[in-house]
């Protein structure tokens, strides 16, 4: 072993490990081992950022702000409502549920698929006898296996078209992935819908009626003799802080106001609104001579006219992950109450203020339309009810589907390489104004973005060094002992279970080199390796970290991080046992590349 193998070796063990450990973003880890491998040598400075100029890192920010284009006009909408049935047994709702999820991640963003129909799932479940889980966790593993089918379904399979094009070929075309990739979600969504649902763990979700705001509200009034007259409100919330509530509105001669100032000084005839545990309320509330009011029906009509009560679930891409309510500000600088926080399934015993929001949780936050739709956009939170329709433009959805099939069509007849033929209809979305041009930019992930840069250098430098080959020899010696088939089936495993415990994409970059250092140890198809890498990364079914729509359900369906193998262990035996044989048919082993 040389030096700089040594080198690479320790380099990719350690990125692998911060990557597995999760302490960090995988954005911030894969900057970390760029830089570590332009201070040890591996990477020249001058080819540092190379990464950024890939033709596989542009496709995937252009078919963000394509999918994004989808999403806001419309077009997604009228097929999701047009296509699901009114009616139907689990089977069958499923199955479409599914279907559709599947058909939209082969072309579009799959974390995008998986927003749009969550609250669409939600409403339909309970007519199909489902529990919100046993909806839920199908239609993420359908939109996951959609993505296998296309070159642009996953980031994955356009790292490992790039890296095909770095052997001397010509990179994978649009649809090269797909008698595999179809076969291995056809086959995923028979065994979901005719059995897998079934092994879904009944959970008590996050959604819905779970949160049972009703038990939670109290109105307290401020008479004449209260000590309370004259404090400010958060002095108020400081004296009830026993309770661990806080105070979401108040009414002063007849004007509700949402999520008041806490600078603001209580006067008499105030009515306070509170969520809080009622019991401690009440005797917290005592000293202060605060008085548990009535409710006037007339008034509670009124204020549910003005204000909403709406469930959100924190994506995992959320650039709010991490902070507390009161980092954000919510009251003072959006206007918004935050009053119920649940996570897997149980809702938060701790002061909400103090809560810290992680990816997955459920929040029922309270504020005027305009508040809450202006927030919940900035902060990459997606509404659980059922959301009001991106209401009918037609000729909006129209030309969004046109530019996306005309990008797909001039990608798969090769008219334009796919980074070209998407920037193309990216080009297109910003001149037509179907994406706000100040939404053009957020609508793109820039941490998997930065990843697949970053680590791009990083797998090269394992390249360069043999570093790759050493281990594709190790693996290919000394566990498949030289045979081709039982070597394809390891790198398909070995991918799959590094997916379902690090980011997807990562796992692509770092097996990549590896399946192309076992072809040439073997003298066999490059092609086959590099597919076994690509089914691999994209199906990870075993925990809620391995893929973004695992994390996604994990507070709506109310499941724990046990729940996911019931139905992903064998979902994960069905992709591999229908894989191998496609890929062997799709790709023969013994049809060597002239450059491997």
């Amino acid at each position: 072993m040389t030096t700089d193998q040594g080198l690479s070796l320790a380099l990719i063990c350690a990125t692998v490990l911060l990557f597995l450990s999760g302490r960090l973003r995988h954005d911030i880890v894969a900057l970390s081992a760029l830089i570590a491998a332009v201070a040890l040598g591996l990477v020249p400075a001058a080819e540092a950022f190379d990464g950024f100029a890939q033709p596989a890192v542009i496709t995937v920010a252009c078919v963000l702000v394509l999918s994004r284009a989808l999403q806001i006009s419309g077009a997604v909408d009228w097929l999701a409502r047009n296509a699901l049935p009114a009616s139907g047994g689990p089977v069958r709702t499923l199955l479409t549920l599914c279907g559709l999820g599947a058909f939209l991640s082969a072309f579009m963003n799959n974390v995008g698929a998986l927003a749009l129909l969550m609250p669409v799932a939600l409403q339909i479940a309970p007519r199909a006898g489902l529990s919100a889980g046993q909806a839920l966790m199908p239609l993420a593993f359908g939109t996951v296996l959609g993505g296998t089918v296309t070159l642009i379904g996953t980031p994955p399979n356009l790292i490992v078209a790039g890296f095909r094009a770095r052997t001397g070929d010509a990179p994978f075309a649009m649809f090269d992935f797909t008698p595999v990739g179809l076969a291995v979600t056809l086959a995923g969504i028979a065994f979901i819908t005719l059995i897998g649902w079934r092994l879904v763990p009944k959970r008590q979700g996050s959604a819905g009626e779970d949160f049972d705001t009703g038990a939670y509200m109290a109105e307290l009034a401020v008479p004449a003799e209260a000590s309370a007259i004259g404090m400010t409100l958060a002095e108020i919330e400081a004296k009830l802080a026993e309770a661990g509530g806080q105070i979401v509105a108040l009414e002063r001669r007849g004007t509700w106001l949402t999520a008041p100032r806490a600078s603001r000084k209580v006067i008499e005839g105030d009515l306070l609104v509170m969520e809080a545990d009622l019991a401690t309320l009440i005797e917290a509330a005592q000293p202060l001579g605060l008085k548990l009011a009535e409710r006037d029906p007339e008034q509670e009509t009124r204020r549910n006219d003005e204000v909403l009560l709406r469930e959100y679930v924190v994506r995992p891409d959320s650039a709010l992950a991490g902070s507390t309510p009161a980092d954000l500000g919510l009251r003072s600088r959006y206007g918004i109450n935050l009053l119920a926080v649940a996570r897997s399934g149980k809702r938060a015993a701790t002061r909400l203020r103090e809560w810290r929001i992680r990816a997955g949780d459920v929040l029922l936050l309270q504020g005027s339309v305009e508040a809450l739709s202006g927030f919940t956009a900035h902060a990459g939170f997606i509404p659980l009810a059922e959301r009001d329709l991106h209401l009918p433009r037609p000729r909006q959805a129209l030309l969004a589907s046109g530019i996306m099939a005309a990008a797909v069509a001039a990608a798969a007849l090769g008219l334009a390489p796919p980074a070209i033929a998407f920037t193309c209809g990216m080009l297109a979305v910003m001149i037509t104004r179907l994406v706000p041009l100040s939404d053009i930019y957020d609508s793109i992930d820039w941490s998997v973005i930065v990843l697949l840069a970053a680590m791009m250098p990083v797998a090269d430098a394992m390249d360069r060094s043999g570093t790759a080959q050493l281990m594709a020899e190790t693996l290919m010696t000394y566990v498949a002992q030289g045979n081709a088939v039982l070597a394809l089936g390891l790198i398909l495993v070995v991918t799959m279970t590094l997916s379902d415990v690090m980011n997807n994409a990562a796992t692509a970059a770092v097996m990549c080199p590896i399946a192309l250092g076992a072809a040439g140890t073997l003298g066999v198809n490059p092609d086959a390796f590099l597919m076994a890498v690509a089914v691999g990364a994209s199906c990870s079914f075993l925990t809620p970290i391995g893929h973004q729509n695992n994390t996604l359900i994990l507070g709506p369906g109310g499941f724990r991080f046990g729940d996911y193998w019931r139905l992903g262990l064998p979902l994960e035996a069905v992709v591999t046992a229908v894989a191998i044989p496609m890929i062997l048919w799709a790709f023969p082993l013994q049809a060597v590349a002239s450059n491997p």
